[in-house]
């Protein structure tokens, strides 16, 4: 703030000396304070100067407790340490009763336990009967184990766009992808957000297509007040520690199909064998199918048992939250929520990596990078959010996985399926337009509020942010 002296009296000590009596201090606009006054407007300025560039931390403190998961007490540890003295970490019985008290949970007639979520959508493409030369339409935004098992069975993953707000595969970029090739769709509830399930199951049904749903980021969550995971022909999710309901490491298929669950055991399971009813997988009954073994170590299924108890009790805990943090954070230019909308009946389950959508034209094309920093800056945690696009990487256009003499992409097809940037739009640009916004695990309405004030701060200070940037 630009200002400067004024003396406004004089005190007279003798006929030749004279010291201020009264000084004013006076600002760029004219205005005169005096020094007491001017030392709080100028603390006022400093509390709003954004932290990156001088001003004080929004959030001083960490609250490493608001941010803990999973929630972790004597009775998990107590069930690991049981399993590990009875010697029972690579047994059945402890798995087969965490998979019936999943099923019951989720709300289908079969779960199967897996050593990894990877394992478990690779069961489900089987399940619905992936083989060579088939297409599995997916989004290209997404965490690469949601396909690229594909590979595995000779099919290979086409692209489809994602939807700008939700982030999740977009109904109306799915069905000009088809082709007799197609066999299955693959639906991502992406960062917690439930897919447009109606409209996908109408493309499905009328084009007589399995649809998979990958649940790792939405455990528990709602699409029009149906848990996520039983809308598909079967649904799979990874467990593993990173995220909503975790275990530890391991992995779950769903499903009502008693075929589409029976080859999953037969891919991968092949000491349950003897659950096996249909006579064309009894006939193969002893070997693994698929080559593997997908065995889910008894440890982690115990602590999956304790977890499912309270799961659904600690994401109410956690989804008020981070309510409470958009409802605050309603009006801040710059940002908007990525969640489902109020009264919808569709929930964000566990808030897998919660993000933010960010509008750079509503702070002067302010880049995420630096209002990201800025955050960090304020004390507030917060990066990069997103995935960057599969149809990118030079797996999915140029690498020859198992010597077929072109990439592994085109070698079961009949056509060129590559995908090349700028056929994706929304995806592509997902990257520039998304950030990370705290994970908050328990709902704390004060510290919420001052990480909230940190936004606003940040928000309203882009311009100063901007000008900083061009000096640095």
């Amino acid at each position: 703030m630009d200002f400067h002296i004024v003396i406004d009296r004089y005190l007279e000590i003798d006929k030749y000396t004279f010291m201020p009596n009264s000084v004013l201090i006076e600002s760029a606009d004219g205005e005169k304070r005096g020094i007491t006054e001017m030392n709080a407007v100028m603390k006022s300025t400093s509390s709003h100067q954004p932290a990156l560039v001088g001003g004080p931390k929004s959030v001083p403190d960490n609250r490493p407790e608001v941010f803990t998961w999973p929630i972790v007490t004597t009775e998990d540890e107590q069930a690991v340490l049981n399993v590990l003295r009875s010697g029972k970490m690579s047994g059945w019985d402890i798995t087969k009763e965490f998979e019936r008290e999943f099923a019951c949970w989720q709300g289908t007639s079969f779960a199967l336990a897996s050593c990894n979520g990877t394992s478990s959508l690779l069961e489900a493409m089987f399940g619905v009967g992936i083989g060579r030369g088939d297409e599995l339409i997916m989004p290209s935004l997404t965490y690469w184990a949601s396909g690229l098992q594909a590979f595995a069975m000779g099919a290979t993953p086409v692209f489809a766009d994602v939807d700008r707000q939700t982030l999740c595969i977009d109904p109306a970029d799915i069905e000009h992808r088809i082709t007799p090739q197609t066999r299955a769709i693959m639906v991502v509830h992406y960062c917690g957000h439930p897919c447009e399930m109606d409209a996908i199951l109408e493309i499905a049904s009328r084009h007589h297509l399995k649809v998979i749903e990958d649940v790792s980021h939405a455990h528990g969550g709602f699409y029009k007040g149906r848990k996520l995971g039983t809308f598909g022909d079967v649904s799979a999710m990874s467990m593993m520690s990173g995220k909503s309901f975790a275990i530890g490491e391991g992995g779950m298929l769903c499903t009502n199909d008693r075929v589409i669950y029976e080859r999953a055991v037969a891919f991968g399971h092949y000491e349950r064998h003897d659950e096996l009813t249909l006579p064309t997988l009894q006939a193969g009954a002893g070997l693994p199918w698929g080559g593997i073994k997908g065995r889910l170590n008894q440890t982690c299924a115990a602590m999956g048992r304790v977890q499912l108890k309270y799961y659904d009790q600690r994401i109410a805990v956690l989804q008020s939250a981070m309510n409470r943090f958009w409802d605050l954070a309603e009006g801040i230019p710059g940002i908007r929520p990525h969640r489902t909308p109020p009264n919808s009946n569709s929930t964000m389950g566990g808030w897998y990596n919660p993000l933010a959508h960010y509008c750079p034209e509503e702070l002067g094309g302010l880049p995420v990078e630096t209002f990201i920093t800025a955050l960090q800056a304020e004390g507030v945690r917060s990066a990069r959010g997103a995935h960057l696009p599969l149809h990118f990487h030079s797996l999915l256009n140029e690498i020859d996985v198992y010597h077929d003499g072109r990439p592994t992409r085109l070698a079961g097809s009949a056509r060129d399926v590559r995908q090349p940037r700028g056929s994706l739009p929304v995806s592509e640009q997902v990257a520039a337009r998304t950030f990370g916004v705290p994970a908050f695990k328990q709902d704390d309405p004060e510290y919420i509020r001052r990480c909230v004030d940190a936004f606003q701060k940040v928000a309203h200070q882009a311009s100063e942010l901007r000008d900083a940037k061009k000096l640095m």
